[in-house]
């Protein structure tokens, strides 16, 4: 009896070491805390004489629940950076003087009642001033030459006063009513107040009144979203372009390209012909030429987006057809005032293209890995941020020759030296129609392949967005990684970055391609000795949802899902902000088959996979009863499933205790029904 007591200590002493010996070994994974504890770099300005680079840098309290912006200078050759503006004031949407003496940026500071444009001096000592005193704020500034140009949403035909005694009124009143009586009525996470409209103003640098600019054309910016993209002004002050929408129609926005002089109260509409988005108007050096970009297809947001230029003198407009099959995101002037610089989506990766303004010829600069838009830095250097999946955003300065980047930040270096990350790769496997598909697979820290492991296979929103090789803080594939699943992200059919017929080909049938695609990745997976085919679960979000909840009524190996904003309904959804198919296809009374056969929903009655459903009420991108008519739809067949309801998140989960509450709960969801690790 004694001998049985004394093992029975033995084990009980030896089990608490263990278990203390374990607590006591140091977390290197990048976990959901590690994430919040990363400063999130914004995109940065250069000066023209090349001497200084500012970025706005985000860096969040967790216990407070909130983030800070700060505007931070860096050196091009590596000098330490150092803070430009306070931790407490927030700033953001930096813009430099045409001399480079002076910083403008936004905030809203101790009386502001809205965010205000302040001008801080850089090359002398001096705090910053506030410029702009305007009651219903400012956003989307540009400095050029003489004036501080910016957006507000206004109401028309109103002074600032009367403005201001508007908001007073609003402030105050107990009723919280909204009435609209056309759309849109709301975009993303926001209600769009029809009374209002969004105008270009400016005001003299050196202070003084503010000037309307677009109002007294009678033309308002598109009403659903507006930034400095919107607009922009060539460097002699004589004329603005912007963009508004050229139709009455306002259900179908369409996004028309408009030129006028700046005092006039005339705007002329250089896009009439084109029913599809004309977007991104941006002036070249002289003033002369405006190239912007435009696609083809009316509500197809993955259409292919070609540069096109207009001349200014002879009013004429032709197209720069580019040697590559790839969508032009974004457009930089080379210091030529002809050539263009772009970070363009290509399979799987955002690199940075040289095209030749003249023959449309491209050129890779980069190769791995993401960048962003580049920014000049005289005339063989671009400034542009670089991230991958093993690390978030840095600042980076890129020769335009070789394609070198050199690092010029040091952001997030104590907590990343702390992290033991996995490995990833990218894959290509045979999808629907024989046709390659790319897919990225992530594997956990210290990966063995003698070994079988849980697989998480995650499901991209959009249709169209692809993944790419950079850091995601929302659906961060290294840190379910890091949870032991090797974790997979397939760019199926209709991802972008592979080509105009790739992208458009699952319109309007947005289920057969992908679904096969997926289920084809699962094979893939199934035939690997590192994987184990009974640990596999899939989890996605937006169109992610909807593909997931066609896979919850289809064939699929998977033991558990994560659904999360899922296009749910295709009849429901016609109550969000953008209805898909709609503007190209029509509507389900006009098209019936087409949402039959693709909404998830009809499929319910094959449901009995355990669900976890993930909703915010402030999504009006896809409506939260989608989320609820999923959960009930499981819960009334007596399917195992769990909603999440957020009462004050969008489409995604954005708030750091929100965030860390939501990666804790999929990994217990997950873990319960695919155990984690190699075995």
């Amino acid at each position: 009896m004694k001998t049985r007591l004394f093992l029975l200590f033995v084990l009980l002493v030896g089990w608490t070491f263990n278990v203390h010996a374990t607590s006591s070994q140091p977390n290197t994974a990048l976990n959901v805390e590690r994430l919040w504890q990363l400063e999130r770099l914004g995109s940065p300005v250069v000066s023209s004489d090349g001497n200084f680079i500012v970025a706005p840098v985000t860096k969040f309290n967790v216990a407070k629940d909130k983030g800070d912006t700060q505007l931070w200078l860096f050196d091009a050759k590596g000098k330490p950076a150092r803070a430009l503006t306070s931790a407490k004031l927030r700033a953001s949407g930096p813009v430099f003087s045409p001399d480079s003496s002076q910083l403008a940026f936004i905030s809203k500071r101790a009386e502001d009642k809205a965010s205000q444009i302040y001008i801080l001096p850089l090359t002398e000592p001096g705090e910053a001033k506030r410029l702009t005193n305007v009651p219903t704020g400012v956003k989307g500034i540009k400095w050029v030459g003489k004036h501080l140009y910016f957006i507000s949403s206004v109401w028309p035909q109103k002074t600032w006063a009367e403005m201001e005694a508007l908001l007073k009124e609003q402030k105050g009143t107990k009723v919280s009513a909204r009435q609209w009586s056309a759309l849109p009525y709301s975009s993303f996470d926001h209600f769009i107040d029809e009374d209002r409209q969004a105008h270009v103003f400016r005001i003299p640098a050196n202070g003084g009144q503010v000037e309307p600019i677009t109002e007294p054309m009678g033309r308002q910016l598109i009403r659903s979203s507006q930034s400095a993209l919107s607009y922009d002004i060539d460097s002699k002050e004589t004329h603005i372009v912007f963009n508004s929408n050229g139709w009455d129609n306002q259900v179908d926005t369409k996004s028309d390209i408009f030129v006028g002089k700046i005092g006039s109260k005339q705007a002329v509409n250089i896009t009439p012909d084109n029913n599809a988005p004309d977007f991104s108007p941006k002036f070249n050096q002289s003033g002369k030429t405006l190239a912007y970009l435009s696609r083809s297809i009316l509500g197809f947001y993955a259409d292919t987006a070609v540069i096109k230029l207009y001349d200014l003198k002879n009013k004429e407009t032709k197209v720069l057809n580019i040697d590559k099959d790839r969508s032009v995101t974004n457009i930089t002037w080379a210091d030529n005032g002809r050539d263009f610089y772009s970070s363009i989506d290509d399979a799987g990766t955002r690199r940075i293209y040289h095209i030749n303004g003249k023959s449309g010829k491209t050129r890779a600069i980069t190769k791995d890995t993401n960048f962003g838009a580049p920014i000049l830095l005289g005339s063989r250097k671009l400034v542009t941020t670089n991230e991958s999946f093993l690390y978030p955003k840095r600042l980076v300065v890129v020769n335009t020759r070789n394609g070198k980047s050199s690092r010029i930040d040091s952001l997030n270096e104590s907590v990343m030296s702390e992290v033991k990350l996995g490995t990833y790769e990218s894959v290509t496997y045979k999808g629907a129609g024989g046709q390659d598909i790319q897919m990225w697979v992530h594997y956990p820290p210290g990966f063995d392949k003698s070994k079988k492991y849980p697989l998480m296979m995650l499901i991209h929103g959009g249709p169209h967005n692809a993944i790419t090789d950079g850091f995601h803080y929302r659906w961060n594939a290294q840190t379910f990684a890091s949870w032991g699943y090797v974790t997979a992200w397939p760019n199926f059919h209709g991802s972008s970055g592979f080509g105009q017929d790739f992208a458009d080909a699952i319109n309007p049938d947005w289920r057969t391609k992908p679904l096969k695609d997926v289920q084809l990745a699962t094979k893939w997976f199934e035939q690997k000795s590192w994987i184990d085919a009974e640990r596999m679960v899939a989890a996605g979000a937006s169109y992610g949802g909807f593909l997931s909840s066609t896979l919850l009524g289809d064939k699929h190996s998977f033991k558990a899902f994560l659904i999360h904003a899922a296009v749910y309904n295709m009849y429901s959804q016609m109550s969000a902000d953008f209805a898909v198919h709609s503007p190209r296809f029509g509507s389900y009374w006009e098209q019936p088959e087409i949402y039959k056969t693709i909404s998830p929903h009809f499929y319910a009655e094959n449901f009995n996979t355990p669900t976890l459903i993930v909703h915010g009420q402030l999504d009006y991108r896809v409506p939260v009863g989608q989320g609820f008519e999923l959960f009930r739809t499981l819960q009334t067949k007596g399917v195992e499933s769990r909603m999440i309801y957020f009462p004050d998140e969008n489409h995604w989960i954005m708030k750091p205790n929100n965030s860390i509450y939501w990666y804790n709960e999929v990994e217990k969801w997950m873990t319960k029904f695919a155990e984690p690790g190699g075995k």
